[in-house]
C-alpha cells in the first residue's frame, strides 16, 4: 500500500499538506482512499468540482475526447470542444464580456488579466484590496494580500500596485456596519487616488466580488456599485476574479451579478473543467483587440479534453435546477449552521451567497480564534469530513461542496462538525 511519508522526500516542503491522506477514487462528494477509508469532502479540490467527484457525464466527455485529440496546442490549431466552449462562454458571460483567452489555471489567468489592462489602458497601476487571494505566480502574488506569508523574501514583485481596505469586519474600524464598511472602504480609496496614486495612472482596480481565502467575505452592494461608479469616472478598467466565485457558486452563475455589476475584465477558473485544469481570460472584444498576436501566449490553454469536460459542465447548467440547488441548498446550510451558533458560541458569524458559506471562530470578544479551528478540522479529518480554512486569521471554514450536493450530505457533514465541536 501508499502511503505518503514514503515519498515525501520527493516533494518540494513548499506545498502544505493538510493531510497525509492518499486518494485512491472519489464519487460526487466522497473519496475513498488507499486504505479504502472513505471520507465526506466538503472541500472538492478548493471548489473545483463543481459536480462532484466523477460525475459520470464529465468523465464520459474526457473520455471520448482523449480517444480522439489529447493535444496539439491551440496556437497551431482550433479545437471543436474549445471553439465551442467559447461560443458558450461569451453567451453567458456579463455584458459585453464575449471575447475569451484560456489558459490553464488561476494565478496563470490573473497575470493575463493585469497584463491585458496595462496594455489596453497603457497605464502601469494597479490597484487591489487587502484580504485578496489572486494566486502566487509573481504578478497574481503582486496583487494579493490575504497573508505576507505569500510575499516573504519574495521582494520585489511586480511594481506599482497599492492596496485599498476591503469591507470586511477585519479590516474596518468597529462598530460599523455592513453599509458602513462599505463606505468607509470606498472612502479610503479615494484618498489612495487623491494622496498615493494618480488616478489617470491606475490600469485596473482588481477585486474578488466575493472574496474568498480572505473569508469568503460578502461586500455590501454600496461597495461594489461604488467600486464601478469610481471606476468610470477615471476610466479605469473593473477586473473581477471570478476564479472561486464564479460558476454558480453564489447562486448564480457570476458572483458579480449579485450586485448588478459588469466588469471589465474577468477572470474564471477552478469549476470551469469540472475538475481538469483550465481557466480563462474574458473581456470584450474592444479591449482584447489591443492584445496584438503574440503579446501573450499558452502551450496548454484551451486544451480540448479540459473543453471537452467543461462543454459537460455547462450542460447542467442548461435547465435552471443546478443553480436553484445551490440557493435552497446554501439557504439551508446557512439557516442549520445558525443552529449550530446558538449551541456553539464560539462560531462567530455565518455569512455566505449561495454554497459560498463560511463560519469563523472567535471568542467572545471578536477576536480570532485560529486554535479552536485547527482542533476543530482535525478532529473533523479523524471523523472523515475534509475540510478547508479560509480567514486572514486563519480562522474560518468555508464550505465548498459540489453544486449539486444533497441534503442528507450536508446533515452529515454538519453532524460530524456538530461532535466534533461537542468534544473539543
Amino acid at each position: 500500500m501508499i502511503r505518503y511519508e514514503d515519498y515525501a522526500k520527493f516533494f518540494s516542503p513548499v506545498l502544505s499538506k493538510s493531510s497525509d491522506i492518499v486518494a485512491a477514487e472519489g464519487k460526487g462528494c466522497y473519496i475513498k482512499d488507499v486504505k479504502g477509508d472513505v471520507y465526506l469532502d466538503f472541500v472538492q479540490g478548493i471548489a473545483v468540482n463543481a459536480l462532484g467527484h466523477c460525475f459520470p457525464a464529465v468523465v464520459e466527455a474526457i473520455c471520448q475526447q482523449a480517444k480522439k485529440l489529447v493535444n496539439a496546442s491551440f496556437n497551431m490549431v482550433s479545437y471543436e470542444s474549445t471553439l465551442r466552449l467559447a461560443q458558450r462562454l461569451s453567451e453567458i458571460a456579463p455584458g459585453e464580456l464575449g471575447s475569451i483567452l484560456f489558459s490553464n489555471g488561476g494565478a496563470e489567468a490573473t497575470d493575463g488579466a493585469l497584463k491585458l489592462a496595462k496594455v489596453y489602458t497603457k497605464r502601469p497601476a494597479i490597484i487591489a484590496f487587502m484580504g485578496s487571494f489572486h494566486g502566487r505566480t509573481v504578478g497574481a502574488t503582486s496583487i494579493t494580500a490575504s497573508s505576507a506569508k505569500y510575499r516573504k523574501y519574495a521582494e520585489p514583485l511586480m511594481g506599482s500596485v497599492y492596496f485599498a481596505p476591503y469591507p470586511s469586519r477585519d479590516l474596518c474600524p468597529k462598530g460599523l456596519d455592513a453599509q458602513g464598511r462599505g463606505q468607509y472602504c470606498l472612502d479610503e480609496l479615494e484618498r489612495l487616488l487623491k494622496y498615493v496614486v494618480a488616478p489617470e495612472m491606475v490600469a485596473a482596480i482588481y477585486m474578488e466580488p466575493v472574496q474568498g481565502e480572505g473569508g469568503y467575505v460578502v461586500p455590501p452592494e454600496n461597495f461594489v456599485k461604488g467600486v464601478r461608479k469610481l471606476c468610470d469616472e477615471h476610466k479605469i478598467l473593473l477586473i473581477m476574479d471570478e476564479i472561486q466565485s464564479g460558476y454558480g457558486r453564489t447562486g448564480k452563475m457570476w458572483a458579480g451579478q449579485n450586485f448588478d455589476v459588469v466588469p471589465d475584465i474577468m477572470t474564471v477558473g477552478k469549476a470551469i473543467a469540472g475538475g481538469l485544469p483550465m481557466s480563462a481570460v474574458i473581456s470584450t472584444p474592444e479591449i482584447m483587440n489591443e492584445w496584438k498576436p503574440g503579446m501573450h501566449g499558452t502551450t496548454f490553454g484551451g486544451n480540448p479534453v479540459a473543453a471537452a469536460a467543461a462543454n459537460a459542465v455547462l450542460d447542467q447548467f442548461e435547465d435552471g435546477t443546478l443553480l436553484e440547488n445551490v440557493n435552497v441548498m446554501g439557504e439551508y446550510l446557512r439557516s442549520e449552521l445558525k443552529k449550530l451558533q446558538a449551541d456553539f458560541p464560539i462560531i462567530y458569524d455565518v455569512r455566505g451567497l449561495g454554497l459560498m458559506t463560511a463560519i469563523e471562530f472567535s471568542y467572545e470578544d471578536g477576536t480570532p480564534a485560529p486554535q479552536v479551528w485547527e482542533k476543530v478540522r482535525k478532529r473533523c479529518l479523524e471523523l472523515k469530513l475534509l475540510t478547508l480554512s479560509c480567514g486572514v486569521n486563519n480562522n474560518g471554514m468555508r464550505f465548498a461542496t459540489p453544486l449539486n450536493v444533497k441534503k442528507e450530505e450536508i446533515d452529515q457533514g454538519l453532524s460530524i462538525l456538530r461532535k466534533a465541536l461537542s468534544e473539543l
